[in-house]
């Protein structure tokens, strides 16, 4: 059984990762995957990297419990969650979820809802570097209503 959940340093190559879950289930019949990067500019300012920290053991037994609720919701065969953490200059990959299903609509759907639960409720702290500056990033209120459309409601923002 492939790794539902890695936490590092390094980069990731989506072709592997997916080719890992294809290979590992012949009933596969869609692939749904999100790659997020570190974008140049951030709340009107322009941020030249990014610093991300985490809990080790806290945050890979958080992800696993969001896989597991993934499961529950969507009829899905598996998932698979790659998040980086330390220094990350722009245009490097952040984070990977990939979901494999049977039909395309429930990967879709459990894609985006890995991505909604991570964006609020993984325990990772973001610092970027900005020309100001380094400032840590708060969570959005766009992300807690996007967690709130699947019925989960949080107090980050």
């Amino acid at each position: 059984m492939t790794q539902r959940v890695s936490i590092q340093t390094a980069d990731f190559d989506l072709s592997a990762e997916v080719a890992l879950l294809r290979a590992a289930d012949p009933g596969v019949g869609a692939i749904a995957s999100f790659v997020g990067t570190v974008r140049d500019r951030n709340d009107g300012s322009a941020v030249s990297g990014m610093e991300l920290e985490h809990y080790p053991g806290m945050t890979e037994r958080a992800i696993e419990a969001m896989i597991d609720e993934a499961l529950q919701r969507f009829d899905i065969r598996a998932a698979r969650v790659v998040h980086r953490v330390g220094p990350l200059h722009v245009g490097e990959q952040i984070v990977l979820v990939v979901v494999t299903s049977a039909h395309r609509g429930q990967a879709f759907q459990a894609c985006e809802f890995l991505m909604d639960y991570l964006k609020t409720q993984a325990p990772f702290w973001k610092k970027e570097t900005t020309p100001e500056g380094a400032r840590w990033v708060d969570a959005r209120v766009a992300d807690d209503a996007a967690l709130a459309r699947w019925g989960i409601t949080v107090g980050n923002a």
